[in-house]
């Protein structure tokens, strides 16, 4: 007949059993961290298995492990479960560095049409070549795999990142003209304030709008005469490096136009982002040409003019933070 099981000795501190006390009466604490700690306290009042087990409400072998463990290591260590040795991995680390050197690579350069991986296609890839390279355990790669091993070694094949190399070598010097344009603004609409303003020159932040059908207008353009029609002696206008704008045709143009009639800024290369109707453009894009659906060209036009009327009822004055005075 087996014999009686020996009650053992716990020594605790008294900051011990003032952190048990404390994880022991706690709301938030883990379940099975509470009941370990009640385990020790009640072990300490009354060393017995059985008597822990029956005021608790656990075996009283789930209350002998409790106390070996804390005999172990230490009383607040028992509280937590032990590290176990787990499963071998079945994807060995040589597997999952092929694996990833391989997202590396360009998939067109392996013999497919894509110019980046998908996860499913890189799955695909592996089960088919990654035993000819030794790697037998991704015979049955799946997707979702894949995408753990990836996201391990923080690998995204299937985006990329662009970066610029070429810069301006005159973009301080560029971006002073654009700025100072801005502040001409602001120097005029504090000369018209509480006076009425004089016509006789028109700043503008132009680009062209594409992804949009050009619409002909129904009557012929009004040409501009003094008295009659609104005119302006001179027009400056802030715009990119693009093409059409510093083509051979628009300088012909421009040359047949009375001497100082336009006035042309130009962004810094890789500058657009300097000129206001870009966010005009991308602000308006997001809220009222994105997902827009439309029976007519009639019917768009008139959803772009009620979004510009709309804009204008509630102008918002873009006001720049950066110093216009350390850059001009």
């Amino acid at each position: 007949m087996a014999g009686w099981r020996q009650a053992v000795e716990l020594a605790m501190t008294d900051d011990e059993i003032e952190e048990l006390t404390a994880i022991a009466h706690s709301r938030t604490e883990a379940a099975r961290r509470v009941e370990r700690a009640q385990i020790l306290l009640a072990y300490r009042e009354d060393p017995s298995f059985f008597a822990v087990g029956q005021k608790v409400s656990v075996h009283h072998q789930t209350v002998e492990r409790c106390i070996e463990r804390a005999l172990a290591y230490g009383p607040l260590a028992a509280l937590d479960d032990r590290p176990r040795p787990g499963k071998e991995p079945t994807i060995t680390p040589e597997a999952k560095a092929w694996l990833a050197s391989l997202a590396c690579d360009k998939a067109k350069d392996h013999g497919y049409p894509h110019e980046l991986w998908t996860t499913r296609l890189l799955a695909r890839h592996a089960r088919e070549n990654a035993p000819a390279a030794g790697h037998e355990c991704l015979a049955n790669l799946a997707q979702g795999t894949v995408c753990k091993i990836l996201g391990q070694e923080e690998i995204k094949p299937h985006k990329v990142r662009y970066y610029l190399e070429r810069r301006d070598a005159e973009f301080e010097q560029k971006m002073a003209e654009v700025l100072c344009v801005y502040r001409e603004v602001q120097v005029l609409k504090k000369a018209t304030k509480g006076k009425k303003p004089r016509k006789s020159m028109a700043i503008v932040s132009y680009d062209e709008k594409p992804g949009i059908q050009a619409i002909a207008t129904t009557a012929p353009d009004l040409p501009p005469k003094p008295g009659v029609y609104p005119t302006f002696a001179r027009v400056k206008l802030i715009l990119d490096n693009h093409s059409a704008h510093i083509s051979k045709e628009t300088r012909n143009w421009l040359a047949t136009q009375p001497a100082g009639r336009f006035d042309f800024t130009f962004t810094p290369t890789h500058g657009s982002w300097l000129n206001l109707i870009e966010g005009f453009f991308s602000k308006f894009a997001r809220s009222v040409l994105h997902h827009i659906r439309v029976a007519s060209k009639h019917e768009l036009k008139e959803r772009i003019m009620a979004g510009i009327k709309d804009a204008n009822r509630r102008p918002v004055i873009h006001t720049w933070s950066y110093q216009l005075a350390e850059a001009a």
